[in-house]
């Protein structure tokens, strides 16, 4: 079976994109009038191939898409939306909703998505930190959301999956044509903001250049052209599916199966018409449980990415045992789009997230001093170049405390480089567990949990604890038809790692709780157990 690590071929060109393709060439960003724009999206204005299929099988083209998001444009300049202005967006994944993005870039407006899954007081926060024009939403969100808009003020506005909702009538009407204002490399394209797991979401301000600099060093690593099909089941309200994804299939002129999320029996039905597609860990394990998902279903693909949280090594391996295929693990955050990746030609290595990205700089330092640690040592990773965010909205104290004097942002991140430079992720730091004055690595604990008979995955925390300061505490999930014990999988333990290192509890779930992105939320375990060893205090 073909192994795309080894090759470089291009995929085959789908029928109705037999005709040579136009490919816009490569412009510094400098001389753009709007690089998101002008790079992306200008260059396909009278372009009639594809560029979005939906479930139902009816297409859009590229010139289709442009004349959409310049009918949004001016249905929310009609709104009073204007350059530099933020627009709120909380709807259901559709390729409308996708224009209503590229309407922002042409207004020059600050393009704000929001999970689908906050609720009215989660978006609330959000609203009165950003102070967006428009809010908009879906109309069964309308009553709730009304009165947080008219605080803003915001001009409310709904657009619905259907094809329902007030601007998506009003842009029904609104001409196509619409002057698309200037921007600098530097002026804000967007904010997202960030899981707040430690304390206030914090708004990461991204810039043009941020956005459009990272698709095209994207672009060229992973051999991205205009043959090429993405499969598109993430969200659009986070960076990977939203900036990664779709920018990525832009600077290269491609294509999109564009799927409203990842469903098993819709992602099989579309694999044999894609050549790629990014994912989330789950989507592996899931497709692997399937047993209609075969070498054949993967026939015509080239890449497979990874991201977003850490891909099992066991899934590395039946993932290639089953496809042919190596995954390509890369690794970013919502403040520095991406920065590293496994290379596409050459050694992915499992259990890392490759190499940095050619016009990045990573360094893994030592938390408190900032002095670079020797290869093997965990420390911190620090990144600079031109994916690494503005600063935080409205949070200059923060801003401050992100980066280094040097201009290094640090990530939170612990990790590792191996011989060879590649990074592997060792966790959070703030998820270090320091029991007894060791520090612990859940991501070491994890995986040997995961290695053992009857676990299909695992999360490791540190609960406050009186002797130790916090005590080691796993949660495993058992693997189908499996009923592991406790006491069983702390002796296995006991013979693999140091006893500092061992779960003085294992507790047992259905599902690890994460987010839609598939991180585990491990606030929500230490939240649970909080008081566990409170009866020792």
């Amino acid at each position: 079976m073909r192994r795309e690590s080894q090759s470089s071929a291009k995929p085959g060109v789908p029928a109705d994109s037999a005709r040579k393709p136009k490919v816009p060439k490569k412009k510094e960003a400098a001389y753009l009038s709007n690089p998101l724009y002008d790079r992306l999206l200008a260059p396909y204005a009278e372009d009639n191939r594809l560029l979005i299929e939906r479930p139902d099988g009816s297409r859009l083209s590229y010139a289709e898409t442009i004349g959409l998001s310049g009918r949004l444009a001016n249905a929310l300049a009609a709104l009073g939306a204007a350059a530099g202005d933020r627009i709120a967006v909380q709807v259901e994944k559709s390729p409308e909703a996708l224009a209503v993005y590229f309407a922002a870039v042409r207004l020059g407006a600050v393009f704000l998505p929001l999970n689908t899954a906050y609720t009215p007081a989660e978006v609330g926060y959000f609203v009165a930190d950003a102070q967006p024009k428009v809010l908009l939403c879906d109309s069964a969100k309308a009553g709730d959301l009304r009165a947080i808009a008219a605080k803003v003020p915001a001009q409310l506005a709904t657009m619905d999956r259907d094809g329902g909702g007030s601007l998506t009538a009003a842009a029904a009407t609104a001409p196509t044509a619409f002057e698309t204002m200037a921007r600098r490399p530097d002026d804000l394209a967007a904010i997202l903001y960030t899981s707040g797991t430690t304390g206030r979401s914090k708004g990461a301000m991204l810039t043009q250049e941020n956005l459009l600099s990272n698709a095209l060093t994207l672009t060229a690593l992973w051999r991205f052209t205009a043959a090429d099909v993405l499969l598109h089941v993430l969200p659009i309200f986070h960076t990977h599916g939203l900036f990664v994804a779709t920018n990525v299939v832009l600077a290269a002129g491609g294509a999109m199966i564009f799927l409203p999320k990842f469903e098993l029996e819709g992602v099989l039905a579309a694999l044999p018409r894609a050549t790629a597609m990014m994912g989330v860990p789950t989507f592996y394990t899931r497709l692997l449980a399937s047993e209609a998902f075969t070498g054949e279903t993967t026939a015509r693909m080239r890449l497979f990415t990874s991201g977003s949280a850490p891909l099992p090594a066991e899934t590395h391996v039946a993932f290639e045992a089953r496809t042919g295929h190596r995954i390509l693990e890369r690794y970013g955050m919502t403040e520095t789009n991406m920065s590293t990746s496994n290379p596409y030609c050459g050694a992915r290595k499992a259990g890392t997230v490759g190499l940095p990205l050619p016009d990045v700089d990573l360094r893994i330092v030592d938390l408190a001093s900032g002095a670079s640690v020797a290869q093997g040592e965990v420390g911190v990773i620090e990144v600079k170049g031109p994916n690494v965010f503005k600063g935080y909205w409205r949070m200059p104290e923060k801003t401050r405390e992100g980066f280094r004097p040097d201009g290094y942002f640090i990530s939170g991140d612990l990790a590792r480089r191996d011989e060879d430079g590649y990074v592997a992720i060792v966790g959070r730091a703030r998820d270090l567990i320091i029991s007894g004055g060791f520090n612990v690595y859940p991501k070491e604990v994890e995986e040997v949990l995961d290695a053992l008979p009857g676990v299909l995955e695992s999360a490791v925390v540190g609960i406050p604890h009186p002797d130790f300061g916090e005590g080691v505490v796993a949660f495993v999930v058992p693997e189908k038809g499996a009923a592991p014990a406790e006491e069983a999988l702390i002796a296995a333990l006991a013979q693999k790692l140091a006893r500092f290192k061992q779960p003085k509890r294992i507790f047992f779930l259905e599902a690890l709780p994460r987010n839609a992105m598939g991180k585990v939320q491990k606030n929500q375990l230490r939240k649970a157990k909080a008081d566990l060893f409170r009866s020792q205090l």
